[in-house]
């Protein structure tokens, strides 16, 4: 049996973190190499079992292989603010190495086998639960790996993108097994076949699956012209401190260079109206009499566009609400899409998944005081208010999916939309905030997983960044440039049908998460029944 040194496991450790990071978008693409990227780390910690060495050994060494994965691939946040980006790494850093730490008990005190099984039940468990409490961020869901290459995963639309997940980590333990027969127990290169064999049917089955799916798939007919601009406003040094009516009248220009009066949607970024109003006093507003003005030019084209609203309550209305003044009013701020149809009639819809520490102060309904250190960017400061359930805007032409940049990162949510009826999916973003880094890049290919996941394709406004149009593969067209004003438009087809994923959403998630909570259990009592023995 080969003999791992101190040294060779931590470089191990950091080869692991180096791989998940250069098979990222954009902080590498070398996507095929996420099949591997797992492997150093459990030769490490196979070694560390087999040594009988302490275990707290497998959390320092999975610690600093997820420390690199997370900083190598996100460390563009720090631009936004790096208190908040430093937090983030650490704490998503834990949250993976406790999951990572939790498999190695079980194979510790259960058995290898089940181990091994637990590693997909605890990982693909925890990703489902990090998209559903308070803390979440889910930007480094391993089945995001594939968003640059959308030919690759055409099942999403039955599995969504935990299945990808999965398809990784399948394939990282089958690899895995390989070297350490070869390294630990000397096994020769031939005995290894059949693992050869599973491997190879584990990576070509679901994409050839995927490759047929995506050459032979076929929209239906419904077309609808969408408009989409990129203003190009700096959000750190114009956005919210020049008068926003000549903004609106910029974005206006932009518009009235590519809609006509075939023009189905007009389509505006993440508060493109960034005076903060009272949703009730909008009709009387010169923003909307000045849309209005831009709407007749067009025949009365819809427009979907983001602001940032507020609105006055009696009494506390929820966590969001502050008191105005010392009372006896509530106030509520919004980060809001707005919907304006053909006659003129309004739809409001407020952003839900909120962005921790910037949007919303996790886990302050228990701790209040969390809001008061609230970081404060954009203009906003504490827990934005939010929607309790995914809503959809209505007109008689179309159903649609108002999706505000952090919320296109989750598949459940956006699925849930489309189960409402959507059939045309409108992502408005202000991806200004990380300048020219992989975050804009990462944040747009993750939309090409939504459009597969719900077969729906997707109109994407940002302040700046990436605008662009994605049709029901996943296939991104006419993606601008950053940092740079401009305006798109396309046909893209409408579609009502549900996938199976649209229907029923996370179902591996789900019950992997259940399962995984009964094991943990389960391999607790183990390990307290054998204390109690020894």
């Amino acid at each position: 049996m080969i003999n791992l040194q101190k040294k060779h496991r931590f470089l191990l450790s950091i080869l692991s973190g180096i791989l998940l990071v250069i098979s990222f978008p954009f902080t590498g693409s070398l996507t095929p190499l996420i099949f591997v990227a797992f492997v150093p780390l459990l030769l490490v910690e196979s070694y560390i079992t087999t040594k009988n060495y302490r275990s707290r050994k497998v959390f320092t060494h999975a610690f600093l292989t997820f420390l690199i994965y997370n900083v190598g691939t996100t460390w563009w946040v720090h631009n936004a603010d790096t208190g908040g980006a430093v937090l983030a790494f650490i704490a998503n850093t834990l949250l993976m190495t406790i999951t990572f730490y939790c498999f190695h008990l079980t194979k510790k005190f259960i058995g290898a086998k089940e181990g091994y099984i637990s590693l997909l039940i605890y990982w693909i468990g925890f990703e489902y639960l990090h998209y559903n409490w308070e803390a979440s961020w889910t930007w480094l869901t391993l089945g995001n790996t594939f968003s640059i290459l959308p030919s690759w995963v055409q099942w999403y639309s039955f599995s969504g993108v935990l299945g990808g997940s999965f398809w990784i980590l399948c394939i990282n333990l089958i690899i895995y097994r390989v070297y350490q027969n070869l390294w630990f127990k000397g096994e020769s290169w031939r005995i290894q076949t059949p693992l050869f064999i599973i491997a190879g049917a584990f990576l070509i089955i679901p994409l050839s699956t995927s490759l047929i799916t995506y050459a032979t798939y076929e929209e239906a007919k419904n077309p609808f012209e969408v408009v989409a601009i990129q203003p190009n406003i700096d959000p750190y040094n114009v956005k919210f401190s020049s008068p926003p009516m000549e903004q609106l009248q910029k974005m206006g220009d932009l518009i009235l260079t590519k809609a006509t009066k075939n023009t189905d949607l007009i389509l505006a970024p993440e508060t493109a109206i960034s005076g903060s109003f009272d949703e009730v006093d909008f009709p009387r507003l010169t923003y909307f009499a000045y849309l209005k003005s831009l709407k007749a030019q067009l025949d009365e084209v819809p427009i979907c566009i983001g602001a940032s609203t507020y609105r006055l309550f009696p009494k506390k209305h929820s966590r969001s609400s502050k008191l105005v003044n010392g009372g006896p009013e509530y106030i509520e701020y919004y980060n809001t899409s707005i919907f304006i149809d053909r006659n003129n009639e309004t739809q409001f819809i407020h952003k839900s998944k909120l962005v921790p520490g910037v949007e919303s102060i996790p886990f302050s309904d228990y701790l209040p005081f969390l809001e008061d250190i609230a970081i404060e960017n954009g203009g906003t400061s504490g827990t934005l208010g939010s929607e309790p359930y995914a809503k959809i805007f209505y007109s008689k032409e179309v159903r649609i999916a108002p999706v505000v940049c952090y919320e296109s990162i989750y598949g459940e949510w956006v699925a849930e939309q489309c189960r409402s009826g959507a059939q045309l999916i409108c992502i408005a973003t202000n991806d200004g905030w990380w300048d020219d880094t992989p975050g804009y890049k990462q944040h747009c290919s993750f939309a090409s997983l939504r459009a597969i996941e719900n077969r729906r394709s997707i109109a994407r406004s940002a302040n700046t960044g990436t605008s662009c149009f994605i049709n029901q593969r996943g296939d991104i067209s006419q993606a601008t440039k950053w940092w740079e004003e401009d305006v798109i438009k396309a046909t893209l087809n409408l579609n009502s049908e549900q996938t199976f994923y649209t229907t029923y959403g996370n179902v591996m998630g789900r019950s992997f998460a259940f399962v995984a909570v009964l094991l943990i259990l389960f391999t607790f009592v183990k390990r307290f029944k054998k204390f109690r023995s020894t």
